[in-house]
């Protein structure tokens, strides 16, 4: 909430006045489906098209639901793709300038991985970044703060391999195992 402070000249003279407003509070979830249902197709596409002139991410995330969903597999391949193009523009000078680099690379596999809600996509690219990460030169060993990251990233798949088909878990076990990460103690 927030006031506004308006002036009003009345009779040579200046009022003050506070008025109180507030934000409009989004709909709910619900309600929002229970209101596109009852919209037509040609209403539903203008809403769509509006949508996605407001943010990039509205944008990209349409750019997947129309195009790349149908193909996951070419989809990972291409962030992969992405992760090794990033990768090898890191300016490795200092520490500070790596982890910069390793934070807009992961904000945007993150972002990926939002738009996919698939487990195996995510974990998959999770660990391949994972790998990236600790073939990179200078090593991260060496930096607290690339390491507590990659830690991070570890523990993380480690819980989303528990939720996958157990010959998923099986297959991204092994991955960790040839990154030296020991999968037993999940």
């Amino acid at each position: 909430m927030f006031y506004i402070v308006l002036y009003i000249l009345s009779n040579s003279k200046i009022n003050l006045i506070f008025a109180k407003t507030c934000f409009m509070k989004p709909a709910s979830v619900p309600q929002i489906r229970k209101e596109l249902r009852e919209l037509s197709q040609q209403e539903v596409l203008e809403i769509c098209l509006r949508l996605s002139r407001f943010k990039k991410e509205n944008k990209e995330l349409l750019t997947y639901l129309l195009f790349d969903a149908s193909d996951e597999e070419d989809y990972v391949a291409r962030i992969k793709n992405y992760m090794d193009n990033e990768f090898n523009n890191i300016n490795t000078n200092t520490y500070y300038y790596i982890k910069k680099s390793i934070r807009k690379i992961l904000r945007e596999i993150k972002k990926h991985i939002r738009f996919s809600q698939n487990k195996e996509t995510e974990v998959e690219l999770l660990v391949y970044f994972c790998k990236k990460l600790m073939a990179m030169k200078p090593t991260i060993k060496r930096d607290k703060v690339l390491f507590n990251i990659y830690e991070r990233q570890i523990e993380f798949v480690k819980k989303k391999i528990l939720l996958l088909h157990e010959d998923l878990q099986y297959d991204f076990n092994l991955h960790l195992d040839e990154i030296g990460i020991n999968s037993e103690n999940i």
